[in-house]
């Protein structure tokens, strides 16, 4: 993935321990753990004067910049250069990686961290508001499933990227013989040792 464009640099933290304010699918641990292969440090954070929207087609959501709103999320802590290049991957080209300032809520303190923005401001298809637990109650499990198919894939020599591997599970989720091989197919790898 190309670096962020100019006027949006990544956090240059000391030693490639990189601080990235998560507000979608990535503040769930299992997702966290699928992509990187651990769960991180990290705090609850509101990063203000953005809106998380949600996006007709997609189960996961986008910010972008709006005057006066913020958004909740959590800050992750300690992420190697390795793993924040994992996230560009993941992130695809959907997402700009944008610095940003946070605000710790727990300690209230203002903080420098990466975050992914929507790429395309002018997008027709975001609207309204995402809800994280309506998420996690509805969508988590096939999002972990497909995410960890994308983590497999990675690993494969032609792979696709996120939103190819997403709308491709997506499309066999909607058939239900195909969803359960999926599932069965992705928890074998599970088992062994992916």
């Amino acid at each position: 993935m190309a670096p962020p464009p100019a006027g949006a640099p990544a956090a240059a933290a000391v030693g490639g321990a990189h601080s990235v304010f998560v507000y979608g699918s990535l503040m769930a641990d299992e997702v966290v753990s699928a992509i990187i292969k651990r769960v991180p440090p990290s705090s609850a954070a509101l990063l203000p004067n953005y809106h998380r929207f949600s996006i007709k087609d997609r189960i996961y959501p986008a910010i972008l910049p709006v005057e006066s709103k913020k958004v909740a999320g959590k800050v992750i802590m300690g992420i190697t250069d390795a793993e924040l290049h994992i996230l560009d991957e993941f992130e695809d080209v959907e997402y700009v990686r944008t610095r940003v300032e946070i605000l710790s809520t727990d300690s209230s303190e203002t903080i420098l961290a990466d975050t992914y923005v929507w790429a395309d401001a002018e997008d027709p298809h975001i609207y309204g508001e995402w809800d994280f637990e309506e998420w996690k109650k509805l969508h988590m499990k096939d999002f972990l499933a497909m995410t960890l198919g994308f983590m497999h894939g990675l690993e494969q020599p032609e792979s696709k990227s996120r939103v190819e591997t997403y709308q491709s599970f997506m499309q066999a989720i909607e058939q239900p013989e195909t969803r359960t091989q999926l599932l069965t197919d992705i928890q074998g790898d599970l088992n062994n040792g992916l």
